[in-house]
């Protein structure tokens, strides 16, 4: 975070409105702001490259005549065990039928059966309420949005570029972002009258993971730097089923699977899930992926394996194209044989703590989509509920501007000072970025993941408060480029998982810790961490 405090010169790029990240969250905040103002759309990227392009399952809605809001609401509270906004929840639940159907008039094409949308069952959801596109929806709302925003004019974007640190003005009103271009390394201020986060997760502070190469929590990230809360860092979700095979990377197979009847076995082909909860397959995910987790370990085999061989090949191929056509070009056959699996780091339930309109602690700045905590996860997001959470408060970000950027004082139209690399040279030693980003990656899988206990958390913090040095005074001897910016973010992201967890002296939801093993009505509270309190408040 710099202050405006140098002689400024006239900002080489200034919008209304500044936007980082393109997923379902930045493109329909930008898509929505463009109807106020001229829009900076940000991504370090191609514009494609998002969390939501790779999402598979799909996004839900209560949609069915046999479905309720009340039954949607009940799911999503039983799953986030009693840390959920419940006004949130409803809030969000209320307005997701109206966020389709404006889905649907920008052009994402969900799939339908007997002329009637194809309602999906995802673990965790006592009703089918899932919309899809096959098992491609995240892809088919990327390309709808994008063709929806490459054609306004209000929207500029800046592909291939990464956001550095948020700028703030002498009132501490976030006036923008640096943002470099990746491309030529130069570094130059993004002026905006608000600025939105919407940079996804941080799934690349684990070693596996079923994110892509560019969720390393950038937004969450700059906003702490800047002074913005944290909340609920401790609360990451393990997907129960990733793809394992030594050439597969990051590969997702989708809960709607599990939803269509796939059983996950051991190497032997015996169930297992039926000893860790009477749902089986249908147990929300902290449940699997513990279960999963504690076979592996009891029996020590690398993986276990999801079972569909119930299903026709036609079934498979019609209603999961992209998976079948990916596992088979790995050499299984998912028609007749099961398909190894292994639980990779795939959402962050907590994020930049927003209130109900997007907006952060820090004035003029809002934060939308996984990067931000809203409170509708609580300690366990239900199945789906994240794409359809980045479209409502998409949409109440764009209502809480319209509304109140009327009364707004202007911020100084006036330039922040360009960014000043002062005396840092050109590094010869990349290696030691490589090293620093695996052992951070290697610590949270092994100290931080799927089960904890206080004296790996204590291990895993130390490791941290060395490497964060260590990161320091690298990121401010020598010229940044990407690679040690991401670097900066996970070990600040990494850091602040820990201090959250080590604060929650309780099992709930996500957080497993094997010293505290059940739930502890004194600790059902939200944790809360900033820059300004380095140890995490409830």
């Amino acid at each position: 975070m710099i202050n405006f405090a140098l002689p400024v010169k006239m900002a080489q790029n200034r919008h209304d409105f500044l936007v980082l990240g393109s997923g379902i969250a930045g493109l329909l905040s930008a898509h929505k702001l463009a109807a106020l103002g001229t829009v900076a759309l940000v991504t370090k990227k191609e514009a494609v490259e998002s969390n939501t392009n790779y999402a598979q399952g799909g996004i839900a809605a209560v949609i069915g005549a046999l479905d309720s809001f009340e039954s949607h609401v009940a799911d999503t509270l039983k799953a986030g065990t009693g840390l959920c906004d419940e006004a949130i929840v409803r809030l969000t639940v209320r307005e997701a039928p109206e966020r389709i159907r404006e889905l649907q008039s920008l052009g994402v094409r969900f799939s339908e059966k007997e002329a009637q949308i194809d309602l999906g069952l995802e673990a965790g959801h006592s009703q089918r309420r899932i919309l899809h596109a096959g098992d491609i929806t995240g892809r088919e709302i990327e390309r709808a949005l994008l063709e929806t925003c490459r054609a306004d004019k209000n929207i500029s974007f800046f592909e291939n570029h990464i956001a550095v640190d948020l700028i703030l003005d002498r009132q501490g009103r976030c006036a923008g972002a640096y943002v470099m271009e990746r491309a030529s390394g130069a570094i130059a201020p993004f002026g905006a009258e608000a600025t939105v986060l919407a940079t996804g997760g941080a799934g690349k502070v684990y070693l596996y993971t079923t994110n892509p190469d560019i969720a390393t929590g950038d937004g969450m990230a700059m906003a702490y730097l800047a002074g913005a809360a944290l909340g609920n860092m401790e609360f990451v979700q393990f997907h129960p089923t990733c793809l394992f095979h030594p050439k597969a990377k990051s590969f997702l197979l989708s809960e709607a699977l599990r939803g269509e009847g796939g059983r996950l076995l051991l190497k032997d082909g015996t169930p297992f899930m039926g000893t860790y909860s009477p749902l089986k397959e249908l147990a929300p995910r902290d449940i699997v992926a513990r279960a999963i987790d504690s076979e592996m370990i009891r029996t020590g085999h690398e993986c276990v394996y999801l079972d569909m061989t119930h299903k026709s090949r036609e079934y498979l191929t019609s209603r999961f194209p992209n998976i079948y056509e990916q596992v088979k070009s790995f050499g299984i056959d998912m028609a007749k044989e099961p398909i190894p699996v292994v639980p990779a780091a795939h959402f962050f339930c907590g994020g930049v703590h927003v209130d109900v309109h997007g907006a952060t602690s820090i004035p003029r700045l809002f934060a939308v989509g996984e990067a931000s905590h809203t409170g509708l996860h609580g300690a366990n997001r239900l199945a789906s509920n994240s794409l359809l959470e980045g479209c409502v408060f998409a949409h109440r970000i764009f209502l809480h501007i319209r509304d109140q950027k009327p009364s707004w004082e202007p911020l100084s139209r006036a330039a922040p000072p360009e960014w000043n690399s002062g005396t840092a040279v050109k590094s010869d030693e990349a290696v030691v970025i490589a090293q620093n980003w695996d052992e951070i990656r290697r610590t949270m899988w092994n100290y931080v993941g799927i089960v904890r206990s206080d004296k790996r958390l204590e291990r895993a913090l130390r490791r941290m408060q060395l490497l964060n040095a260590e990161i320091d005074q690298y990121y401010w001897d020598f010229l940044l480029t990407p690679d040690l910016i991401e670097l900066r973010n996970i070990a600040v992201i990494a850091t602040a998982v820990i201090k959250a967890a080590i604060a929650r002296k309780e099992s709930r939801g996500l957080h497993y810790t094997l010293d505290y093993p059940e739930p502890v009505e004194s600790e059902r509270h939200d944790t809360l961490l900033s820059k300004d309190s380095p140890a995490a408040c409830r």
